[in-house]
This record gives C-alpha cells, sequence and structure tokens, in this order.
C-alpha cells in the first residue's frame, strides 16, 4: 500500500477549525476516490502544523487521484493557512495493538539512511523496535512509511494519552541516539501531535 502525506504549518488558533473542515468535507470526497482506504491527521495545537496523510491501494490509484487530492485540500489550507508540503510514500510496516481513540497521541520520527540500506532499516524495526513497543503502557501502533530512492523513512508511534508518550521519552531517545546510529540511521527530525482523525485502515504488516 502506499500514502500521501501534506504538512501544513498553519494558525494555530484555526487548527481546530481546520480539523473539522478534513473531517467533514475533505473526508468524505477522498474516500469516494477509487483506490482511497482511509486518512488520518496529525496536529500540533500549540505550533500550528499539522499532516494529512490518505492511504490507498497501490501506487496508481494514488497516482490517478492527485488532482482530485489537491483540489479537496484547497479548502483545508484557506482555513489553516500557510503553505502545504506533499509527499508520497510506500507503507513499509504496519503493527496495531488496538484502536486509537480521543486523546490518543503520536510521535513522529523522520530518518535517513543509503537507499542500499532502507529495506535493512525497516526489518530492523520489526524485529527489534516494534517487540519493546508492545511492552509499553498505552501503546496503540507504530507505522513505518519509505521513499526507498532517497533513503528517507518517517515512523509514527500512537499511545493512549499524552502521559504514555511522554513516559516513552526514554526509549524515542535511546532510537535516536544508539539504535538508529547502530544500523547507519540519522535521525533528522521529531514532534509529537495529538491523533484528531484516524481512519488510514492500514492492514497489519509486520
Amino acid at each position: 500500500m502506499y500514502a500521501r502525506s501534506t504538512t501544513i504549518h498553519g494558525n494555530p488558533q484555526s487548527v481546530d477549525e481546520g480539523i473539522a473542515v478534513v473531517r467533514t468535507e475533505d473526508m468524505p470526497a477522498l474516500r469516494r476516490l477509487d483506490g482511497c482506504m482511509g486518512l488520518s491527521m496529525l496536529a500540533d495545537r500549540d505550533s500550528g502544523r499539522c499532516i494529512v496523510t490518505t492511504s490507498w491501494r497501490d501506487q496508481a490509484a494514488m497516482n490517478a487521484s492527485e488532482d482530485a487530492v489537491r483540489t479537496a485540500s484547497q479548502r483545508t489550507l484557506e482555513v489553516l493557512g500557510g503553505e502545504a508540503r506533499v509527499e508520497e510514500w510506500e507503507i513499509a510496516a504496519m503493527h496495531r495493538v488496538h484502536e486509537s481513540h480521543s486523546g490518543t497521541c503520536s510521535r513522529v520520527t523522520w530518518m535517513r539512511t543509503a537507499p542500499e540500506n532502507v529495506d535493512k532499516a525497516v526489518d530492523a524495526v520489526r524485529l527489534s523496535l516494534m517487540p519493546k513497543l508492545d511492552d509499553l503502557p498505552g501503546f496503540c501502533s507504530v507505522s513505518v512509511l519509505v521513499r526507498r530512492d532517497e533513503g528517507i523513512s518517517v515512523a509514527t508511534v500512537s499511545y493512549d494519552s499524552r502521559a504514555d508518550l511522554e513516559a516513552a521519552a526514554e526509549g524515542a531517545r535511546e532510537f535516536r541516539e544508539d539504535f538508529g546510529p547502530s544500523l547507519g540511521i540519522e535521525v533528522t527530525d521529531t514532534a509529537d501531535f495529538d491523533l484528531c482523525i484516524a481512519d488510514l485502515r492500514v492492514p497489519e504488516s509486520m
């Protein structure tokens, strides 16, 4: 499966209105497109940074949807303000212990490695990191998206609450400073968000 993410650095005061527009306008329109599986939205209400991600059955469906997605996103951009950055990904891994709910929070980690090492890095996350996440209090799910040709990946780990997310900070530090570098993975950015819409509908793939 594949995913398209739209990152908007908007007005913090407009985030809740933007969430409502995505839920009531963008989401129904996109779900009618052939091959669209679902949608999620992450939001940082303090900074105004929002990430809307759509999932697609295959790359052909994602490519065919480009114009329709751009049109559907215009209203959200008008509400949130700011510029949009659109990125396309392959969904390399998804592991879910249980569904998210109101109050779920996510930590997103952006990473870079040599393009030829992407599969090795994803396998290491599957075999070493995912089993450890299962044991963390409040752990909900983890997904890994990749752009193989560029050696870029992004991992999103979701927790039941902000408190659970903050309690997992030490594990995130270990990955950033120890586990990642041992595999030739550079962490380029990390950020915490509220998971405001969780309907990506990506099946388990470990």
